[in-house]
Formats: C-alpha cells, sequence, structure tokens
C-alpha cells in the first residue's frame, strides 16, 4: 500500500515548517544485511528494540560502584550490535538515557554523561568502519552543547552507511514524543500546511522521532522486568515481548540469540487470525 496522503502532508509540513524532519527521515534504511537462520525457527526479525536494565544490581551484587555496572553495559552494547550484524538485524534501538534518568543523583548522571561522550568518541569510528548508521531519537532540546555535539556528530559521519542502523534513545520518553508529534500536527494544521481530515496512523507515524524507521517486530527487556518504562510507547502497539533474566552488563550473543529463538515461537496475529496450521 502507499503512503496516506496525510503521510505526505505531514512529510512536507515538517520539511518545510518550522520543526523541519531531517532531510534523511525518509529514507529506506539498511540494504545489504543477510537474513542469518536461529536454530531453524525463521530468520531475524528486522527491528529488535533493547531496554537495558540491571547495571546498578549488577554491580550492588558484585560488591562495585553503579558506574562500574555501566561501564560494563557499554560494554555489552558493543556485543549486541555485533550480534545483531552477524544474525542479520536491520534495526537496532537500544534505550540508553530517558527522560526520567534526569532524577538520578547528579553524580550518577555525570558519570552516565561520561560513559556516552567515552562511547563516541571510542567506538564511532568502529561502527562507521563496520557501516552501521546511527540514528538518536528523543529531546535535543536543553542539552549541553558537547553532548548535542556529539550526537549530531555520530548522526553526520554515520549518514551514508547502509548496514545496520543503530537508533539511540537518548533523553527519550514514549509519552513525551507522542506529545512532540501532536503538537507538530497541531502546528501544521494551524498554519494551514496540513488538513485536519488528513491526520491518520501513517500521518501521526511520520510526525514522530522515529519516522522512516519500522516498528519494533522485538523488545527485549533484561533483568526480568516486565514493564515498558515509557519506552517506544507508540511504536510497540504490535512488537513481541521477550523479558530475559540476565542483567545488561551480563546479556551476551547466547541470550540475544535465545531471545530470537523465542520471538519466532510466538504467533504473531496482528488482531487476525493464527496464520499457522493446526
Amino acid at each position: 500500500m502507499g503512503r496516506s496522503e496525510g503521510a505526505r502532508q505531514v512529510e512536507t509540513a515538517r520539511t518545510h515548517g518550522t520543526d523541519a524532519v531531517a532531510p534523511d527521515a525518509q529514507d529506506s534504511g539498511p540494504t545489504d544485511l543477510p537474513a542469518q537462520p536461529l536454530a531453524g525457527l525463521g530468520t531475524a526479525p528486522a527491528h529488535v528494540a533493547i531496554i537495558m536494565d540491571g547495571n546498578g544490581r549488577w554491580a550492588a551484587r558484585r560488591g562495585l560502584p553503579r558506574v562500574e555496572g555501566h561501564r560494563r553495559g557499554v560494554e555489552a552494547v558493543r556485543r549486541a550490535v555485533r550480534s545483531a550484524i552477524d544474525l542479520g538485524v536491520r534495526y537496532l534501538t537500544i534505550y540508553s538515557f530517558s527522560s526520567e534518568n534526569w532524577r538520578r543523583p547528579a553524580a550518577e548522571v555525570a558519570d552516565l554523561m561520561g560513559l556516552l561522550k567515552l562511547f563516541v568518541r571510542r567506538d564511532l569510528a568502529d561502527l562507521h568502519g563496520n557501516n552501521v548508521r546511527v540514528r538518536i531519537i528523543g529531546e535535543r532540546e536543553g542539552l549541553s552543547a558537547d553532548i548535542a555535539g556529539l550526537l549530531d556528530e555520530a548522526e553526520e559521519r554515520t549518514r551514508g552507511n547502509t548496514g545496520l542502523t543503530l537508533v539511540v534513545a537518548f533523553n527519550y520518553g514514549g509519552r513525551q514524543e507522542i506529545l512532540r508529534a501532536v503538537r507538530r500536527l497541531a502546528e501544521a494544521v494551524a498554519d494551514g500546511r496540513l488538513a485536519s481530515d488528513a491526520i491518520d496512523v501513517e500521518a501521526m507515524a511520520g510526525a514522530l522521532d522515529t519516522t522512516g524507521i519500522p516498528d519494533p517486530d522485538l523488545v527485549i527487556r533484561t533483568s526480568g522486568e516486565q514493564r515498558l518504562s515509557n519506552f517506544l510507547t507508540w511504536q510497540t502497539a504490535y512488537a513481541e515481548y521477550v523479558i530475559v533474566p540476565e542483567f545488561w552488563p551480563d546479556f551476551d550473543d547466547a541470550a540475544f540469540r535465545a531471545a530470537l529463538d523465542e520471538y519466532h515461537r510466538r504467533d504473531r496475529r496482528f488482531g487476525g487470525l493464527s496464520g499457522r496450521a493446526g
């Protein structure tokens, strides 16, 4: 099916209006990743999103400071990216820092910002060399100039890459994202750039931070917690959820593959009847 008139209008509104979308927002995404079989159950889902939970508890159980858990969590991100590439996942979204994380102690927030800076400075060249494209979602307004500059650099340097798209949710909240999208649409209608009756599901999706990115097929949450935590609230309406017991610093290739194998055991009906025989 083609894109709706509302989606086309909102793309025009975002491109030419006061809240312009990046010029690559409607790119088709990576095209050269092979789909790899998983234990005979199927190929990798196109989009995997991960709620990386349990860094602090991992550290506490070992008598280590919380920042060490976050450092080990960065290592787990590197492993997850390698696994996603090896398995043929086209999009990997990681929940790196939520809108609510600013409520944590100032020292911990400073440690997290420091780790972000190190990750970009040390890993961006490797990501670029592996044909990984970086996309950032979340609120940019109000970020310090050095952090905002690093996020911009990561996106700009990897913009032309065609392999895995690594989507980093930073200063992100699902409800806040929906509110930003609603305001964009309301402004477009008020300015006469968008007809109110053209607002549909596709138009709404086109106004979100994730425009041009397919909805997640699978959401993995580590540490055994069973909640969404304001993550991709709109986009995960039909995603499958796999909860794994490992804390994020212990999440490795075997855990990634096990989660994907569990995903392939699910019967995805999207409100219809089962497509499986029997």
